[in-house]
């Protein structure tokens, strides 16, 4: 027997808000921890004030434009959109308010995820650094909390996003109406919108910050000066380390959010089609999900140790394998629980299946990720062997790899898609005598392979706090024993960066084909009940198809310009304070600081705009005129702009995947050389290393994070403009 709707809404909300408890209390964990000496304290302060400083600017730019949106939502919603038999709601004045309501509350409540995160981080730093004074497993354990504290409230507060919404709406259902449930998905896709509008911003202009000052330090830091990496001396050493707050917990944790919302909506969509079979649990199944992602996440996040002399990785990875089995058997019962049918009682162990499938992916791509950016495979070795014949080669073999490890990670989509498609298929649910759950496979799929996500983003935000450990660690000057353990931690970090990555990747690739399919279903809603076909033969749909690909290129190159004109100004401040204040090399003179974070804050606020907009104008454009130019064919915009959808969501995948771990490779083959081989540090392979990752570095931390997230939005704006395209 399925429960009920209340006891399934109990649940969702009982298991999101006990999370943020459990975090909050995960957060007085960690602040609890020793602060270490004055000298490291005086640099992580300087860290905590730069990273809040650029977040308070970022936020009111974001929240400026994210009112406009709003406004333009209501407007296009209230005024310029014709209202349809087939409306969720009967007036196009409430519509608007639901559509608007729900998009600022999502763009709320992403902004509040990303700055839990950083405002946890960048106090963990220092506690880790002096953690690493005890024991490696001290600093590994404080890091990973740190990185929870971000993952679990993340998590949570979309689950409660959602959840709540839909809790709040089933109140206001109108008497009489036995279907509202079926509607309340359609008139909540304004929350996921706006989750990922200010992911977009969130990620793209925390990763120009930080890649700018990043480059900048490196460049004139360890290639011209020949000092090393967090030296005390480097006046853009204190940017770079706030560049990693705002760009990899900030803003990875608005990208992750923005994922587990769209993607929960986009899920309920395809479950309403399936509500004659399941009723409203197939509509709810997503939640419930992700309810049980949320605990086995801080099963799994507890259960990390590691020994001394062992490798943090492996304890990382004990932790991740933990929490996917518990997931699994949560969906089990899940899907058992949920999804009963009469006319199809095989129907829930499909399912499960293609939940497996999902995990399967997730773990597939932690795999892959790990094997074409870690130091003992063979991607990032081969980069540091072509770095014994100076920049051009390692440059060029960097370029190899990237291109290469784009392979099976879409082999890996394919097979989850089809897989999960097919088996959903086969679950004996029909719809008009005809197969109808493969859709909804793939939707399971989907929420399968986000189910860690509180796990993975721990495993994201780590990277960013040991990294601040190591420069504190560095810039205080603590023994050369305690250097070695952030190292170690450091070199892990930069793996679950990547593994970050790769995992945003993969779902972003099956989440767009699922935002894509709700699409469609939210066309035939608004079109009588008839489904629109996409016929790329049409000149009309390849043109628009041709220039979302472009978009693609576009929106990357902007990206960077954008780093490479800001860390041409950091790279021309640093030089100017070595020429003029000799002192500052000798170590009598203190840097100035505060000016490079200055510069990378105003040139990455200024440069975030542009493409961003890109983005917000390009589909709609594209949807408007196309359906001006339809004449007698009504569908011809909606048509068009799913044809855009299609491509750059396929060109965005590609370019994501060889941006990010092809940055990753080049900058752990950096590292791979400074353990000894070849030369080590300050030898020519070490200058052409650093040279290569200094290339990488934009390509893993701005354009490729926030191609993802382009993918994303591009799938939610055309979700929730779809009525206007008709």
């Amino acid at each position: 027997m399925q429960p009920s709707q209340s006891t399934l809404i109990t649940i969702i909300l009982g298991a999101s808000i006990g999370a943020l408890v459990f975090a909050v209390g995960l957060a007085k964990w960690v602040l609890a921890r020793p602060t270490g000496t004055p000298e490291m304290r005086k640099i992580s302060d300087a860290i905590q004030e730069g990273a809040e400083a650029y977040l308070a600017r970022q936020y009111k730019t974001i929240s400026v434009l994210a009112v406009l949106v709003a406004a333009l939502l209501a407007v296009g919603y209230g005024f310029l959109r014709k209202s349809a038999p087939s409306d969720p709601v009967g007036s196009s004045t409430a519509l608007a308010i639901y559509i608007t309501l729900s998009f600022l509350l999502g763009a709320l409540s992403s902004g509040i995820a990303g700055f839990m995160g950083m405002w946890v981080s960048i106090r963990a730093n220092i506690r880790v650094a002096a953690a690493a004074t005890s024991s490696l497993n001290a600093a590994l354990q404080t890091a990973l909390r740190g990185g929870a504290v971000s993952g679990l409230f993340t998590v949570a507060m979309s689950l409660l996003g959602v959840g709540g919404l839909f809790a709040i709406l089933s109140m206001l259902a109108p008497a009489g109406d036995t279907l509202w449930a079926t509607k309340i998905p359609f008139l909540i896709v304004g929350y996921g919108f706006g989750a990922s509008f200010v992911a977009l911003f969130a990620q793209l202009g925390g990763g120009i910050y930080t890649k700018a000052a990043d480059v900048g330090a490196d460049l004139v830091g360890k290639v011209e000066a020949g000092i090393p990496e967090d030296d005390p001396r480097n006046p853009a050493v204190i940017a770079d380390l706030v560049g990693d707050n705002v760009g990899d917990c900030a803003g990875r944790g608005a990208d992750l959010f923005e994922s587990t919302a769209a993607e929960n909506i986009g899920a309920m969509i395809l479950g309403v089609v399936l509500y004659k079979s399941f009723g409203v649990a197939g509509i709810l199944l997503p939640l419930v999900i992700m309810s049980f992602g949320l605990v086995a996440s801080i099963i799994g996040i507890m259960s990390v140790s590691t020994k001394e002399d062992a490798d943090p990785m492996d304890a990382l990875n004990r932790g991740y394998y933990l929490t996917a089995a518990l997931v699994s058997v949560g969906i089990f019962f899940a899907c058992k629980w949920l999804l009963v049918s009469d006319a199809a009682p095989d129907a829930w162990w499909h399912f499960f299946l293609c939940a497996l499938v999902g995990v399967a992916t997730s773990i597939a791509f932690v795999f892959i990720t790990q094997y074409y950016t870690e130091q003992r495979y063979r991607p990032v070795q081969t980069i540091a062997d072509a770095s014994r014949t100076g920049p051009a080669t390692n440059i060029i073999m960097g370029l190899s790899v990237g291109m290469e490890s784009t392979v099976m990670p879409v082999i890996t989509i394919v097979i989850a898609l089809v897989s999960s498609f097919m088996i959903g298929r086969a679950s004996g649910i029909m719809i008009d005598g005809e197969a109808a759950g493969g859709l909804f496979g793939t939707a399971v799929a989907t929420m399968g392979m986000l189910g860690t996500c509180g796990y993975i983003l721990a495993m994201d935000v780590f990277g960013p706090i040991t990294d601040n450990a190591g420069g504190i660690v560095e810039m205080s000057k603590q023994p050369e024993s305690i250097r070695e353990k952030t190292d170690r931690l450091d070199s892990v970090g930069n793996t679950t960066k990547a593994l970050t990555k790769g995992y945003a990747i993969g779902s972003a690739a099956l989440a767009a084909f699922l935002l894509f399919s709700a699409y469609l279903d939210e066309v035939r809603n608004y079109n009588n009940g008839v489904r629109m076909h996409v016929d790329l033969s049409k000149p009309q749909v390849f043109g628009a198809a041709l220039l979302g690909g472009m978009l693609v290129f576009w929106f990357s190159s902007l990206a960077l310009t954008a780093v490479s004109k800001a860390a041409q100004s950091v790279i021309t401040e640093v030089r100017r304070q070595f020429k003029e204040r000799p002192g500052i090399m000798l170590g009598t003179e203190q840097p100035d600081y505060a000016t490079c974070v200055d510069i990378v804050t105003v040139g990455a606020l200024k440069a975030m705009v542009l493409p961003g907009a890109l983005v917000l104008i390009f589909p709609i454009a594209v949807g408007l005129i196309f359906k001006a130019l339809g004449g007698d064919d009504h569908l011809l915009g909606a048509e068009a702009v799913a044809g855009f959808l299609m491509i750059a969501t396929v060109v965005g995948i590609l370019m994501a995947g060889f941006l990010n771990n092809g940055g990753g490779a080049w900058d752990n083959a950096k590292k791979y050389i400074e353990t000894g081989v070849y030369g080590g540090k300050k030898s020519d392979a070490h200058k052409a290393a650093v040279v290569g990752d200094t290339v990488g570095d934009p390509f893993k931390d701005t354009a490729g994070p926030s191609l993802h997230v382009l993918i994303k939005l591009l799938s939610t704006i055309t979700l929730v403009l779809a009525p206007l395209f008709i």
